[in-house]
């Protein structure tokens, strides 16, 4: 019997130093919706059924207990990576707008499938990429 197969990915996390520099980058620059604020986490909605999770560096390595059940510990070393899927069409839009806002894109990716990458760092050193359709075979125009 093979798997029951997947829908798609409802969250990923990034840990960080600072939830102020990371909200004025993920809410403000980015213009994500924050739509969860507690101690160890913030949560960004970023599409329909897609939540970015933004963790406290430090303080979610140990198990957590709550009235719904408890929480694996969970953390990272050094610099995390995640993409956010953009239209091709918004490509050079954002490339404008990274530059007007002084965000150093420190890669441009062309992949032999044609999407493009840009990449750039948050203010806690994770690697942030904006990828259009082309980069997988599974994520095509």
């Amino acid at each position: 019997m093979g798997a029951p197969g997947i829908n798609g990915i409802v969250e990923t996390a990034v840990y960080v130093d600072d939830f102020a520099r990371a909200h004025a980058f993920y809410g403000e620059l980015l213009g994500l919706e924050r739509v969860v604020e507690g101690e160890r986490m913030w949560g960004y909605n970023v599409a329909p059924s897609q939540m970015l999770l933004v963790f406290k560096r430090g303080t979610c390595s140990n198990d957590v207990d709550s009235p719904y059940g408890m929480v694996p510990g969970h953390s990272t070393e050094g610099p995390s990576h995640f993409a956010f899927a953009i239209a091709r069409s918004a490509l050079i839009d954002w490339r404008d707008y990274l530059e007007e806002k002084e965000v150093e894109v420190t890669s441009e990716v062309r992949w032999p499938q044609g999407g493009i990458s840009l990449f750039f760092n948050d203010p806690c050193g994770n690697v942030v990429e904006l990828a259009t359709p082309g980069l997988w075979p599974n994520y095509q125009d």
